[in-house]
């Protein structure tokens, strides 16, 4: 249970995940336990109908192998539980990943230290080494959300922000929380005479790098004065590393301001804030609001694509894909073989097990495209 959201798992008898939701019962409902029932139960048909081969074996890669990986925070929760469900599937394939940020995933993968990275900059190999993309492929592995987090002590309702107000504070040119322009967009409640202290990643990072797009998205004078980067020059703001640092500093500060992927916030229970999208709604991260901003995604051949700031009625505005980065020339033949077969299972039963953690199970179209680009590993 995460702060009002009940986590869901179907598993099978050798306990693998065959399906899992993350729902909340309606506001205003009379009973709960009836509501998350039906809720839970639509969800579930609604899977069997999308995914018919749900229960699809995978081949199981015969060579004893140990793959390492590294980079993003922003997905670590679902890796983790990727990789132990994938070697009790497959106990000859060991994946390790260390989450220390895209920035310094993608250079060790650059220099050969690990078997793959990852990243929620789908640019972050050109961004670090120039000329050097072509010799990686990416992978979408799910689709999440980053959430402004908040600690503002007896705060009676969820906050909620606009664009502007967001980059505003990020720009440090609002410095109150009863400042008028967050006023205006929470007319129901009295905002406190406090000053904002705003947090921000020390590492370079995917979320930031999320964060910062749609920053960039929604505010000329952000994309001017500081743009889309992994570790771009904060204008103000405290530093933590990694998301677990982000959302642990804003909670031991009081009038404080973060952004992490949301099941950070779900599991720090900290209060997090609505934004306005594109539609002029202000919206809740939840699955439904990231399922409406992935449908705004227009494919690529390189899967390199943006949804922040998505079009559409409930989109949630700072929603985004997250990539595994793997060589397109993998020589030994036992990882290459190990890799392209965790990929087969992260595309099919890897899916399945995305909700109960607060991220979106990738489209039929990009699984369909991601199917066939496995066979670009060479």
């Amino acid at each position: 249970m995460y702060a009002g959201y009940l986590s869901v798992e179907l598993r099978d008898l050798q306990g693998v995940t065959l399906w899992s939701d993350l729902v909340t019962p309606a506001i205003g409902s009379g009973d709960i336990a009836k509501d998350l029932s039906k809720r839970i139960v639509k969800h579930l048909g609604e899977a069997l109908e999308q995914q018919p081969a749900a229960l699809k074996t995978v081949i199981p890669s015969h060579a004893a192998t140990i793959l390492n990986g590294a980079g993003a925070t922003f997905p670590q929760p679902v890796y983790a539980k990727w990789f132990m469900n994938y070697r009790r599937e497959n106990p000859d394939v060991e994946l390790n990943y260390r989450a220390v940020g895209s920035e310094e995933g993608i250079r060790e993968l650059v220099a050969g230290r690990v078997d793959f990275g990852a990243s929620d900059n789908p640019q972050a190999v050109d961004e670090i080494t120039p000329g050097q993309e072509s010799k990686y492929l990416l992978f979408p592995s799910v689709i999440g959300a980053v959430v402004p987090i908040v600690n503002l002590p007896g705060l009676p309702h969820e906050i909620a922000f606009t664009p502007e107000a967001l980059a505003g504070i990020y720009l440090g040119k609002i410095t109150k929380w009863n400042d008028p322009i967050l006023k205006q967009c929470n007319r129901d409640f009295t905002l406190p005479d406090l000053n904002i202290v705003v947090v921000h990643r020390a590492d370079g990072s995917g979320t930031s790098y999320a964060w910062t797009d749609y920053l960039s998205k929604v505010s000329p004078r952000w994309k001017s004065q500081v743009g889309s980067r992994l570790a771009p020059a904060w204008p103000t703001g405290r530093p933590a590393t990694g998301n677990d640092g982000v959302a642990k500093l804003v909670k031991e500060l009081g009038g404080s301001i973060g952004y992490v992927e949301w099941i950070y916030a779900l599991q720090n229970h900290l209060s997090y804030g609505r934004v306005r999208n594109r539609d002029g709604e202000f919206v809740e991260a939840s699955l439904e609001s990231i399922a409406a901003a992935s449908r705004a995604i227009e494919l690529r051949d390189n899967f390199d694509v943006s949804i922040v700031d998505a079009p559409g009625k409930g989109a949630y505005p700072i929603a985004s894909l997250t990539w595994l980065v793997v060589p397109t020339s993998i020589p030994d033949e036992n990882k290459r073989h190990a890799i392209a077969t965790f990929l087969v299972w992260m595309l099919g039963p890897g899916q399945r097990q995305a909700a109960a953690l607060g991220y979106l199970a990738l489209p039929k179209d990009i699984v369909t495209r991601e199917e066939r680009a496995i066979a670009g590993i060479h």
